[in-house]
């Protein structure tokens, strides 16, 4: 049996296991469909160290047990979450992580066979796209948060498509005014404005969209926060697995067609990286974390070197591995070229710090050396 309820006021560093577990008991369900187990709410960062600095020192359990459900609701509330993206790359590992952890998942798909996979995950059915403006608020309109993670990787349209995805980022936006649910958005490592070869953080602001125009996402995430709709940031390294690896899968493509890997200089330029599996986790800890004006870094491996890339390829393809020099690069990289000498590393130091996040998955390198070529 419990011991009965004190009746002096809590202190912050006096308080114990039983004590919390005990104002629990007096609460109508422990045991939520939202709620899950106080040993879960310990592990979000909700138990009771959390819960003492919050209420603070002068509350009275007795008095005041019936604040308790709605404040562990609070943290660790289960969501209805609008993905767009949701059958793509990143997007379809993200639904799953979504949905075992309790969430609930609307995906925008525009084709039968992304509404089957979206199905056979236990997601909801959106459909639409990009281009479908007032569809897209629709999605946005009846969920607690969206996470915008698609984008269209056709880079014979590079311009146009980020600029398709700042009216896409702002529609979502006007959908969420005057409520205070999450809009995540999805941008790039490379997009922070930090000196080349320098580790970039997350405390870096983006670069001009004149200068790269895939900042134009985070441009219209500054401006939609400043219609007070709550905003966060995901910004993506090269996200891999053994099937694709962000923009060393088209590395590769140009290594089948040209029958070399090649590197650009030294090949010491650096690329960051993350697993598949290690983003979708960051996605969802950021969902269920982030605070206004978040931006995190999806940040495992801070720099792989370029070289290191190529000689993997290499040996994947059985190919020679060549060194060019800066004025060969576009002739044998083509739009690529523009990437291929980048050394952008970046940190997630910050985005570990807050969000817990651990990545576990292989390295970039590793996945090379596995993939089936």
């Amino acid at each position: 049996m419990w011991p009965k309820q004190p009746r002096t006021p809590i202190k912050a560093s006096s308080v114990r296991t039983p004590l919390v577990a005990q104002c629990h008991l007096l609460s109508p369900s422990p045991h939520t469909s939202s709620g899950g187990s106080l040993r879960n709410r310990d592990r979000e960062g909700a138990g009771k160290q959390g819960f003492a600095r919050e209420i603070g020192p002068n509350w009275k359990i007795k008095r005041h047990w019936a604040f308790l459900p709605a404040y562990l609701k609070s943290k660790t509330k289960n969501m209805r979450v609008f993905v767009t993206g949701a059958t793509g790359f990143i997007g379809s590992a993200l639904v799953s992580e979504l949905i075992q952890a309790g969430h609930q998942v609307l995906g925008l798909t525009r084709s039968d066979a992304g509404a089957q996979a979206l199905l056979a995950a236990g997601a909801e059915v959106h459909r639409g796209d990009l281009e479908d403006l007032d569809t897209l608020r629709g999605g946005a309109a009846n969920v607690d948060a969206v996470i915008h993670t698609a984008f269209n990787h056709d880079f014979s349209q590079y311009l146009a498509n980020c600029e398709s995805d700042r009216r896409v980022i702002e529609a979502l936006g006007d959908a969420l005014a005057g409520s205070a649910k999450l809009l995540i958005v999805t941008s790039g490592t490379g997009m922070a404005n930090s000196a080349p070869g320098v580790l970039s953080t997350e405390l870096d602001p983006p670069a001009s969209s004149q200068l790269i125009p895939r900042a134009a996402s985070e441009e219209a995430a500054a401006s939609v926060a400043a219609r007070g709709i709550r905003v966060a940031i995901v910004r993506l390294p090269q996200v891999h697995d053994t099937v694709k690896q962000g923009l060393v899968t088209y590395v590769i493509q140009v290594a089948r067609e040209k029958g070399v890997s090649a590197y650009v200089g030294d090949g010491r330029n650096r690329w960051p990286a993350a697993h598949r599996f290690d983003t979708a986790h960051l996605y969802r800890l950021a969902l269920e974390k982030a605070t206004p004006g978040d931006t995190f870094h999806a940040v495992a491996e801070e720099g792989v070197p370029f070289r290191a890339i190529a000689e993997s390829i290499g040996r994947g393809l059985h190919l020679p591995v060549v060194t060019l020099a800066p004025e060969e690069a576009a002739q044998h990289f083509a739009w690529l070229a523009a990437f291929a000498g980048w050394d952008i590393p970046s940190s997630s130091l910050l985005t570990r710090q807050k969000l817990g996040w651990t990545p576990t998955g292989p390295s970039l390198i590793s996945d090379l050396d596995n993939m089936r070529y």
